[in-house]
């Protein structure tokens, strides 16, 4: 989820995982030395607070996400550089350690003097409204070194807006504010810096990333994937349905879509090439599987526990929402590789090269017991963090069930190191959107652009959705994914709820178009990584991943038209809508692949694809004459074949 930059070349020989994830995320220092130990006691010291305050709750919100963004500030400083070039890739420089101290000498006095400063909201001194803009001035900074200039850049737009209110246009002006009123507006309340986004950030991102840290360390990250090649590797395209599948289970232990097609990848995308798939159709699998890997529960990306928080509602709420849109989409993509296979007469791998299934779930069975605690915490409205502290508990306590996968104290002190570590960008991204989210609200700005959605869109819905998804992927192509979420929701979620969209599925089309990016050209940084390990064209493998997830830009639509989808309704109304849902998705992966039983003819592609696009919105008329249309290319297909 870093900022996104010029194309990086693809993958040297002998280049490591790490290395490439760094290529294509931003590149941080490897301090070492006293500054090595200092990163270290920081991150662990983090770890050890996050814990502490998921259990205890010993502060209010503000004290504790200004103590959040204390450790990850310091963090940020001594890991990100201010320039990739200048800067040394050892130790912090003097404006680095500068920055560090006031950041947190910053937040220090905002944690002591909290009180204090709630009580003189409305009159604040002198010494508010320096501490208001320095503060400000350093998150802006924090969020260009991590996440890129864009972030930072559009805050600025959203802060100069907040100043210039009177010389704008009609439809944009309002009355202007002053410096003090937005500096401590923005930087001393819960409205702005330390508003929701950073907030979730503190008590549920956090823990979560250390959870997937941990797992990974215990080795659940080669079970998964072993585990989806026992499932599937022996089947016709079996490796790029592993792919899928792996993707999908370590995608709920992966906040990062490039991450996930790194680690995964580096095993699917090989196998992949070697049973016949075009490298560029290779990397481009994993890449828009990896994608996906944000939105399936019951570990979704950061921005899914924003949306909680956006909502009002349990987490779990969410999750079971998110479920059934998100696993059309897996299927979609495995349907996908499953007709590509057939045109290209690719065949699975022998039993005899893959992992045992016995012996996978005899070694590694125990690392699915903290995932099915989660769960089960969750579902009986536990709250997420303390859910996931005792799922964290229990990840710890379950390696030592196999000799093989016992977490050494080593091993977990760069569990707990990489989980902090691993915050530090997501933080980043949601102080700085605090900035814009604080402006949208003094500004009223939010409710002009859902005005002006609505304008545009002459009161039609159908509309005012593609405006919406044009919006996130413009701004997603720039921007983190849990940033693009938060400032198109703020702006765009009221016009949709106006059109009598339900909110839950505002939100969630949101999201879902806020993840695409990393797969929409010609900024797709998870395809370009894919790219990388499997030696095609970056460019080529962009455009193959964009078709390969084209589900997950038609199925927002389709729970937007039918929130069936989201467990929305009766039983009965949820199965036919998933049902429809599932003939849709299939005929759209034939479409796009060309194929079903053999290759598609031009009038047979455009049959499978009507009847998706007709199945998008439920009803009996339109229902029948996408299963008809449907029918007519199957059919053909099966009498061409005989």
């Amino acid at each position: 989820m870093a900022g996104k930059g010029p194309l990086p070349e693809i993958q040297r020989p002998g280049e490591t995982n790490q290395e490439l994830i760094e290529k294509f995320e931003g590149k941080k220092r490897d301090p070492g030395g006293f500054w090595g130990v200092l990163v270290t006691a920081l991150a662990l010291g983090a770890s050890a607070y996050h814990l502490f305050y998921a259990y205890f709750h010993p502060f209010f919100a503000l004290d504790h996400r200004v103590l959040h963004w204390a450790f990850m500030s310091a963090v940020l400083f001594l890991l990100y550089p201010a320039s990739e070039r200048r800067s040394p890739r050892k130790r912090p420089s003097v404006v680095d350690s500068l920055l560090l101290v006031l950041s947190l000498g910053l937040c220090l006095w905002v944690f002591i003097e909290s009180h204090k400063i709630m009580q003189r909201a409305g009159s604040y001194q002198a010494l508010d409204v320096l501490a208001g803009s320095a503060l400000i001035l350093i998150v802006l900074e924090a969020g260009r070194r991590s996440v890129g200039w864009s972030v930072p850049l559009i805050a600025v737009v959203f802060l100069l807006y907040g100043f210039l209110g009177p010389y704008l246009p009609d439809i944009l002006a309002h009355k202007g504010y002053s410096l003090k009123r937005l500096s401590t507006y923005i930087a001393l309340s819960t409205d702005g810096i330390f508003s929701i986004p950073l907030g979730v950030s503190a008590q549920f991102i956090f823990l979560f990333i250390l959870y997937g840290a941990i797992l990974r360390k215990s080795g659940a990250g080669k079970f998964f994937t072993d585990m989806a090649f026992c499932l599937t590797g022996w089947a016709r395209g079996g490796p790029a349905k592993a792919a899928v599948i792996s993707s999908c289970f370590f995608g709920m232990i992966s906040g990062s879509s490039v991450a996930n097609t790194v680690t995964t990848g580096t095993f699917t995308i090989p196998l992949m090439k070697k049973t016949g798939y075009p490298p560029h159709f290779a990397g481009a699998v994993e890449a828009s599987a990896s994608t996906m890997g944000q939105i399936m529960p019951p570990i979704m990306g950061a921005g899914a526990f924003i949306m909680a928080e956006f909502l009002g509602i349990p987490y779990f709420k969410v999750c079971l929402a998110a479920a059934i849109p998100a696993t059309l989409s897996f299927f979609a993509i495995f349907m996908q590789v499953h007709y590509r296979a057939v045109l290209l007469g690719i065949q699975g791998i022998p039993k005899s090269e893959l992992p045992s299934t016995k012996a996978t779930i005899k070694d590694g069975w125990h690392h699915l017991l903290s995932l099915f605690l989660l769960i089960y915490l969750l579902a009986r409205d536990y709250s997420p963090e303390r859910a996931v502290f005792w799922a964290i508990g229990s990840a710890i306590g379950a390696s030592y069930l196999r000799k093989h996968t016992r977490i050494s104290r080593q091993e977990l002190i760069n569990g707990f190191k990489e989980g902090a570590v691993g915050t530090v960008e997501v933080a980043a991204a949601c102080a700085v959107a605090g900035i814009i989210i604080g402006t949208i609200t003094v500004t009223g700005l939010g409710l002009k652009f859902s005005s002006l959605i609505m304008d545009l869109s002459m009161g039609h819905l159908l509309l005012a959705l593609p405006l919406t998804a044009i919006a996130c992927l413009a701004l997603g192509m720039g921007v983190p994914t849990t940033a693009s979420y938060i400032i198109i929701s703020s702006l765009a979620v009221p016009a949709l709820i106006h059109y009598g969209v339900v909110a839950i599925a505002a939100h969630m089309f949101i999201f879902y178009y806020a993840t695409r990016a990393d797969v929409t050209p010609p900024v797709a940084l998870a395809a370009y990584a894919g790219a990388g390990i499997a030696g095609a064209s970056p460019t080529q493998t962009g455009y193959t991943a964009f078709w390969l997830g084209m589900a997950g830009y038609i199925i927002p639509f389709m729970f937007i038209y039918g929130p069936e989808l989201m467990l929305i309704g009766s039983p009965l109304e949820i199965l036919w809508a998933t049902m429809t849902a599932t003939v849709g998705i299939i005929f759209l992966a034939a479409a796009v692949q060309r194929c079903m039983h053999q290759k598609a003819r031009w009038y047979e592609m455009l049959l499978f694809f009507a009847a998706a696009l007709l199945l998008i919105k439920p009803g009996l008329t339109t229902d029948l004459l996408g299963f008809s249309l449907g029918g007519a290319a199957y059919f053909s297909q099966k009498y061409r074949k005989r």
